[in-house]
This record gives structure tokens, sequence and C-alpha cells, in this order.
């Protein structure tokens, strides 16, 4: 139903949602984001001591469920599971966040013959993402309530930047229009589907790069900075809650307008 003033309108209370790939980096950004804002959160990741621990530091800070599932998203056998137990735990979902991806560097003449890089990368970014939206949406419409599904897709799957990174691209590419054909086949089952497209984020990945390479790419971001997954994770709450109620099929950009220049 369509809010109708802004009281609790970003509220979270009362819904449980799945965050994959959620212990760590734009994930737990987005599970912290989402934890706040009063949801119950169900950590999915393949490694277990981190994401036991974010469990207990958010027993600590937050009110709320919170519980984590150790799971391959490639896996089918391994996706049920964990989507069968945290529905047992929860009693229901209520906002899938597919978050878990790889990204691998090179070109298309750097894959190995066999593509297996390639494959892999789209079984996890692509397929991994198809597989939990399955699931749980099939659970969201049998519970008659609907429910949010939000993709982290990239703004890689919108521009052509150096140097390539073609096998995530295209996957994200493909996850971008993706969210845009479900969303449109499950609005009439109160499900809406949208994507967050982040740019250089504030996570392992960038606190690699070393510091003489870091002047000219924050040079090449009109806001001149990085993104914190923290903000990530209040889009990721804006699309999870009653205030994005019309928003379906979107996929929002947030990359300090490096996308405008690349």
């Amino acid at each position: 139903m369509a809010i109708e003033s802004m009281a609790n309108a970003f509220s979270l209370k009362g819904k449980t949602a799945i965050v994959t790939g959620g212990s760590r980096g734009i994930g737990l950004g987005i599970a912290t984001a989402m934890a706040q804002c009063g949801a119950d959160v169900a950590i999915f990741a393949r490694n277990e001591e981190a994401g036991q621990k974010v469990v207990r530091e958010f027993q600590e800070k937050y009110d709320g469920k919170f519980a984590f599932y150790k799971t391959d998203i490639t896996d089918t056998q391994s996706a049920v599971a964990s989507v069968n137990a945290c529905i047992r735990d929860f009693g229901s979902v209520d906002i899938l966040v597919n978050n878990a991806g790889v990204g691998p560097m090179g070109g298309l003449l750097d894959q190995k013959e066999d593509l297996s890089g390639w494959l892999e990368c789209f079984d996890v970014d692509l397929h991994g993402a198809v597989r939990m939206c399955y699931l749980v949406a099939r659970h969201m419409r049998d519970t008659g309530k609907g429910g949010r599904i939000i993709n982290i897709t990239s703004n890689a799957g919108e521009i052509v930047n150096l140097p390539f990174i073609t096998a995530y691209a295209t996957a994200k590419a493909a996850l971008n229009h993706f969210t845009r054909v479900v969303a449109a086949e499950l609005a009439p089952l109160k499900i809406r589907v949208n994507a967050i497209a982040p740019g250089f984020t504030l996570t392992d990945f960038t606190n690699r790069i070393p510091p003489d390479a870091l002047e000219p790419l924050f040079k090449s971001i009109p806001l001149g900075r990085f993104i914190d997954p923290i903000e990530i994770g209040a889009l990721a709450v804006y699309l999870a809650s009653d205030a994005s109620e019309a928003v379906t099929g979107a996929v929002f950009t947030i990359d300090g307008g490096y996308s405008l220049l690349h």
C-alpha cells in the first residue's frame, strides 16, 4: 500500500532480510543498515567464522533476531537448505539482498581456454543471484504477502572502463536486465525487484589499491571519494521499505558520479 505519511516510512521493524555475502564489505554495510532500521537479518555466506562474528556483534548492538547460514549460492542444494532453514527459524522472509559476488580482473583473451574463470564469475554473480531470487520469490508468492528483492550489481554493468573486467561487467549487465524483466513478472505478486549499481567502494579490494594510484582515481570521480558501504546500505533500506512502494525495475547507480565521465 502507498504510504500516507513519512512516519515510519523507512522502518524495517517486523521484517526479515536475507543478505548474501553479508559478512563483509558492501554486504556488511547493507546488513548493518537494515539491522539499525529494525530488521531481523539472516547472513548467507561461505565464511562461517566471519558470519558468526557479525551475528554476535549485531546481537550486542541492535534489537532483533540475527542468524548465520553457511551457504554456497552456486550450489542448489546448499541454497535450498539455507533458505528453508531461514524460513523455519524466522517464520518468513520479506527482503532478499543478492550481494554475494566475485570480481575477476582481465579481458576476454586473458581467460583460460576452458573459460573456467568466466563461468565461475557467471555462476556467482548471475546464476547464484537468479537461484536465490527463484527460491525466495517462490516463498514470497506462497505467503501472499509479497516482498522486496534487491540485486547488487555494479556501474561496470553500465559503462566500459579500463582495465577490462569483461566477465564481471557482462555478468552485472545481465543481472541489471534480469532485474527489469523479473520486476515486471513479479509485480502482480506484490514483489518489488530493484538493483543497486555501486562504483568504487571502501572494501578489502579498494584497501589494496596502492596509495600512489588513489589520487588519480579520486580525480576521476566528480565527488572525489569512494562510497562507504553504509551509504549503499541506506539506499537498500529505502528500496526495502514502504517509502519505495511505487518503485520496481529500477537500477540505482551510486558511484559519486564516476559513470558520468566514463
